[in-house]
């Protein structure tokens, strides 16, 4: 008997995560993974996984399932209508599960205990959509198969955690390298300004609509290692803030890093939702450290 899902449809993007491709970036390989990392690591651990096992993180809804023998399921980050949030279920052989569009948040993790048991490629099952690497984008029609259980289950039948906020949300930022690019007067536009999301937003980045902020110093970068929570600002002036598959190096100067457990919660902002930047430092850009 087949352990594995069938997938019946995948809404706006489907794809296999785990906790990506960490210490390669030398070799031009990126990490990629969940986009949100509590999240992912918390359904593992409510099924019984190992924190770093596969998990599929559906975007906005739409990811419909069939089960092809009795699995233990559970999702986590956006609530989604139609399946048992934070909450391990039966899915019996046979049955559905068919995720709706959430009402906050973006993404949506559903573990299956087991795991997702896609090959891996360089280490990981991630899909990197940037960079091409991993298992294809799921799509309509596929089997995922699933592994056997290598740990017991911990006991535990709801998980209380909170919603992704529907509202504006602050994040902690840090300055960055380039901060003085942008000087004193850069760094308070861009704390002091809500930011909204562009729909142009994807696992790549989080792409910002506002006034555009203005550089002190103009010119090129040569190409300067990038890592997740890094704010890039390219010409426009708008901010980009770097998700999971960002790319390993990058040109425009980055003008602060958002700390990086408040990264997961913007992985679950929504297009046109706002954003707020705390400044997680008391200093400014241009003062001595």
């Amino acid at each position: 008997m087949t352990r594995g899902l069938t997938v019946l449809a995948t809404g706006p993007l489907t794809t296999v995560q785990d906790e990506g491709r960490p210490g390669q970036a030398a070799l031009g390989i990126g990490r990629s993974g969940a986009c949100d990392r509590a999240s992912a690591r918390l359904a593992n651990r409510l099924v019984g996984n190992n924190p770093g096992a596969a998990v599929i993180e559906a975007t906005f809804g739409g990811l419909a399932v069939r089960a092809e023998t009795d699995l233990l399921v559970v999702t986590t980050g956006a609530r989604c209508p139609g399946a048992p949030h934070a909450a391990p279920a039966l899915l019996r052989r046979g049955e559905q599960l068919r995720l709706g569009p959430p009402v906050s948040g973006l993404r949506s993790y559903l573990a299956v205990r087991g795991g997702i048991d896609v090959p891996a490629v360089l280490g990981s099952r991630s899909t990197d959509v940037l960079a091409g690497l991993g298992p294809p984008v799921v799509a309509a029609g596929d089997v995922l198969p699933v592994g056997r259980p290598t740990a017991p289950l911990p006991g535990v039948d709801l998980a209380p955690v909170g919603e992704p906020s529907a509202g504006e949300v602050t994040v902690a930022v840090l300055p960055g390298p380039r901060a003085d690019w942008f000087g004193d007067v850069g760094w308070a536009e861009l704390t002091g300004r809500t930011w909204r999301v562009s729909s142009e937003s994807n696992r790549v980045g989080l792409r910002l609509d506002g006034a555009p902020l203005d550089r002190l110093r103009q010119g090129e970068l040569p190409s300067e290692g990038m890592v997740r929570g890094a704010l890039q600002v390219p010409p426009s002036g708008t901010p980009v803030l770097f998700l999971a598959d960002h790319p390993v190096t990058g040109g425009y100067p980055v003008i602060g890093y958002v700390v990086d457990d408040d990264v997961d919660r913007c992985a679950q902002l929504q297009p046109g939702q706002s954003l707020r930047f705390r400044p997680g430092w008391p200093l400014s850009p241009a003062a001595p450290r």
